[in-house]
Formats: structure tokens, sequence, C-alpha cells
């Protein structure tokens, strides 16, 4: 049960750095101001590259204010344009799409956005496909082309109807030719670069940004891996936001003067990933009684202290379409019969791989543990370190916690949930699933097309690999006095370019 949501709306917070030596006025205007951002991030996994394999938040925030984006999510998880004014079928068969481009765009150097750079990113996005996921394997870009200066035709394998999502946040657009990224290039986004090193970078802003210019002038992007240090360091003045805190650090600060609590609605999910190929995963009575033996509502109030609700092990409960279940219901004495039918009735012994790169995700593995206990099922817990954790344990062992809040569901199943998917990290491949999947992208009629879709949500649900015991609010800490930090679901987070410092 959610305990009650904080800051409703989008306040927030940031310090205005300003009296900080060369004599400038503390009533200096907002246009001399800096934001500065602590985020989820370990130094050692700090990269320059936005298209390659990106393992901090405050690298994909640099990202997301030094290049421009094709579409961007709205606070409801619904597709908006950015630098791509419009994405329409070229015709009926779904499988070819015309995008049209801003033609106010021009990257930091003066040279103007074109068709011809947009395609060139998503070309080299693809190319690293076995880093990134494969994010934009849904579409042909070989039968792809540029139409004029600010027009492309893109293809797709097949037809795909949510081609806006598919173009959403992540597409970063950098010049025709910058084959190698390993130290930043110019972007178009509403910051340029002034300086940075693996912990801490320095925006300036963009004035000439189409999309007008920010509130604050310097932006500083700090990477803290531990949650606690996140929040100590809005807490001393070190830092204006810190990103994805945790529920104890919010409940410390919900009656502050000076210190602002913003949520994010179902932020946070730490589903147990089981991998399916693997016993004992691989029995259906063993994945169904380790759903059975959570508490839900325990680890709800245990690790978000009530900041969220119990699930029913739908992947993503707030998109628009996934349907309206009730949670698990904890139920020991099945879960005991079902190992029992499957020959575990004493001998279950798993390690669950867990770390504590984002703020529950350890205490979630202890207390589920102690759950699975009362089953008959012995857990230990193995801790990984944030800055290996991502390429060493995620999509690798197969019993582990991963991270998902925000995910489309749509995007997140072409990824890891069809059979040939490039990180199906649960081996879910059930053919009939992945030929429903592609009727329902290939149906233009979004009421239909969601109907189809949140029945393959609930058919993950029953029989996949995804304990989806609850989602939590997203939490966040900053000083008084700002609003506009963003508070969507996934990706949007990041984009804080209209945020608003007051005086």
């Amino acid at each position: 049960m959610r305990r009650r949501s904080l800051a409703a709306g989008a306040l927030v917070a940031l310090l205005a750095v300003t009296a900080c030596g060369g004599g400038e006025s503390e009533t200096a205007s907002a246009s001399d101001t800096t934001l500065r951002y602590a985020a989820v991030g370990a130094p050692a996994a700090t990269t320059n590259d936005p298209h390659g394999r990106v393992g901090n938040e405050s690298d994909y925030m640099r990202f997301a204010m030094l290049y421009d984006v094709l579409t961007v999510t709205d606070e409801d998880g619904r597709v908006q344009p950015r630098l791509a004014r419009t994405w329409e079928a070229s015709g009926g068969e779904l499988d070819r799409w015309t995008i049209t481009l801003r033609d106010d765009a021009v990257f930091s150097d003066g040279e103007p956005v074109t068709a011809d750079d947009v395609l060139f990113s998503l070309n080299r996005i693809q190319g690293k496909g076995a880093e990134n996921n494969g994010r934009l394997s849904v579409f042909d870009l070989e039968s792809s082309s540029v139409v004029d200066e600010h027009t492309l035709e893109l293809a797709t394998h097949q037809p795909y109807a949510e081609v806006g999502n598919a173009l959403a946040s992540l597409t970063f657009v950098v010049p025709d030719g910058s084959d190698d990224i390993t130290e930043p290039v110019v972007g178009s986004g509403p910051f340029q670069l002034q300086e940075h090193d693996d912990t801490t970078a320095v925006l300036t802003r963009n004035d000439d940004w189409w999309g007008g210019a920010a509130d604050y002038r310097t932006l500083q992007i700090s990477a803290m891996p531990d949650p606690a240090t996140r929040a100590e360091a809005v807490a001393a003045g070190q830092a204006d936001v810190g990103g994805s805190v945790s529920p104890t650090s919010a409940q410390q600060y919900e009656e502050s003067d000076a210190v602002q609590v913003v949520t994010r609605p179902a932020g946070v999910n730490y589903p147990l990933v089981m991998d399916l190929d693997t016993e004992p995963f691989d029995d259906p009575n063993v994945r169904e009684a380790i759903k059975l033996a959570l508490d839900r509502e325990q680890l709800v109030e245990t690790v978000f202290l009530g900041y969220g609700e119990a699930g029913a092990d739908i992947l993503n409960p707030q998109e628009p379409f996934a349907s309206d279940r009730a949670p698990v219901e904890r139920d020991l004495d099945r879960a005991r019969e079902l190992l029992e039918d499957a020959g575990h009735a004493d001998d279950v012994e798993l390690t669950l791989h867990a770390t504590n790169s984002y703020p529950g995700m350890e205490e979630t593995a202890a207390l589920a543990a102690e759950q699975l206990a009362e089953a008959g099922i012995k857990v230990e817990i193995e801790v990984g370190a944030p800055d290996t954790y991502w390429s060493e344990v995620w999509n690798v062992e197969p019993f582990y916690l991963n991270s998902l809040g925000g995910n489309g569901f749509v995007d997140y199943a072409r990824m890891a949930l069809l059979s040939d998917g490039p990180v199906n990290e649960t081996a879910w491949d059930v053919p009939e699933w992945d030929a429903d999947f592609a009727d329902a992208l290939a149906t233009a009629d979004e009421g239909d097309r969601h109907a189809v879709l949140a029945d393959l949500q609930e058919r993950v649900a029953d029989d996949g690999g995804y304990v989806v015991w609850g989602t939590g609010d997203g939490i966040d800490l900053a000083g008084s006095g700002v609003s506009g930090l963003p508070t969507g679901p996934g990706f949007h987070r990041l984009f804080i370019e209209q945020v608003r410092v007051a005086h």
C-alpha cells in the first residue's frame, strides 16, 4: 500500500551557487546560477560514448543535455517530439516511416543538424548493438535513406506501430563522421561541455538551443555510487539535487524546510530474475513457488518504507494498457506443495545476486531470502560491486536482482522477451508469444494493439522468470527554491533543462 506521495507535482530544489568567490553578488540572476546534481554513477564506469555501453545514470544525464534526441516521453509515458517533429507511416504496412526533423537545430560549432547526421547516428547506435542491448534492432537501416536535408525514411524489419517509442530518449545525435567518440564531440542539446573527468562533468548553457535557454547557466553532474552519499551531499549543501536516494533519507527530511523530497511514482522496480534454462528455474512449479513464497506487502513496507505498491509480476504496471491485477498474495502452504511436486521438498539451495547500486536492492535480497527460507528455499546472498555488477552479474548469473524502473514494456519486450532478443535474460522462449507480439506491433488501431499488449504482459507474469514483487517511488532530494525537476517514468528524469531556479 502506498504510504503517501510527497512533493506533489514537480517541485524540486537547487541551491544556486552564488557569492562563491570572485565577489559575485548573492542576488545573482538566474542566468548566473549553477545546478549541482549528484547522480547515480561509479567513476570507474564513466564513458564518453553515448552509443555504446553506458552503465552510469550520470553519463546518461550528461548525454541527454549535450545531444539532441529524436523523441522523448512525457510524465505520463507518452511520446512527444524533440528533434523529430513528426513520424508518420509512409504506407499501410507500418514498415516504412517518414521522419521530419526540426529545421532550426544547430550543433554548438554552428553547423546545422541534418538528416545525414541523424542517419549516421542511428547507424552508429545499431552498429554497437552488442554494447547497448540492441537498442535499435527493430530498424532496417540498410533500407533506410535520407530524403532531403531535414527528412529521412526509416524502414523497420517488420510492421512496427510503436516507432515513436523506439526513437525515444536514447537516440543521441552526433555529427556525421564522428566515428571515434573516446572524447566528447559537439552536440546540439541545451548544454555544451566545458570540462570533465571520471567523477564530474561541468556543462554550460547553450543559448542557441532551439528549445530555449535554460534558467541556469552551469550544470555540474557528479557520479556518486552510494545513495547515502548523494543524500548527504544535498543536506550538507555540497549538491543541489541528489538523484535516487533511499526511502530512509526521504523520511529523514520529510519535515525539513531546507531539503525537499521529490517522488517519481513507480520509478523503482527491483524484480528477481530467474533463468528459465537453469535448474531449478526450468520447472514452472519452482518459479510459481518462489512467487507465492514472498510477502510482497512486507517487502514494500521494509524496502520502500511504504513509498510504493505491492506487485502482480506485471513488468510495467504504469503502462496505459497494463491490466489492473491484484498483487500476488503469499501462500506458503501452496509454495511448499509446488516444491514437493517438483521434487524439491527440502533441497532447494539458491544464490541470489544483488548490489547496492540503487537504494534498497541489497535490502530486497536480504528480506526475500528470509521469506523464501520459510518455504524451505535456502538462499545465499552475494552482493556485487556497483561498478562491475551490470557487466559481470546482470544477464550472466541465473538468479539476481535487476533494476527496471520505468522501462517501457514494448521496447523492453523487444530486447529481453523475444526468443531472439539481444538480452533475453530469463531465456523466455515462447514462439506463440513472439507471434502475438509481432501481430500487436502490426496493428494500427491503438486500442486493439493495447489489448494484445496487456495480454502479453499477463502471460509473462504468469509463466515467466520475473518476480515483480512491487514498485517503489523514485526519490530525489533537493535544496529549496526550484521547480521543474522531471518526475515521469524511465529516462524522462534525465531531461532537466526546464528546471527553474527561484531566488
